[in-house]
């Protein structure tokens, strides 16, 4: 088996997108959107995960069983997040019911 050698522009590029998105991140706490402050931080939590786990863990250039396991583990990922925003958006639905 041979391993892939990316090109050392390559890894710069991805650490730029990186750095952007952690900008962006800082950026979007300043404004308040809302309820979708949380969703648009977690939108772009999981794109800077989805290029490390793509780009830094070499998952790109690997097997297929490589891929579903990585998959199935982001997949998990988004189900948690899922999970989380369910709970975090309906807080104020039963407000003075459970007093």
């Amino acid at each position: 088996m041979s391993a892939h050698v990316a090109p050392k522009s390559l890894y710069y590029t991805i650490f730029a997108a990186l750095m952007v998105g952690t900008v962006l991140t800082v950026v979007v706490a300043f404004f308040d959107l809302g309820f979708l402050n949380n969703v648009v931080m977690l939108g772009i939590a999981s794109v800077k995960a989805l290029l490390v786990i793509l780009f830094f863990m070499h998952v790109r250039w690997s097997t297929r069983l490589t891929w579903v396991v990585v998959a199935s583990g982001f997949f998990f990922l988004m189900i948690l997040f899922t999970f989380t925003m369910m709970d975090y958006l309906t807080r104020g639905w039963l407000v003075g019911t459970l007093r």
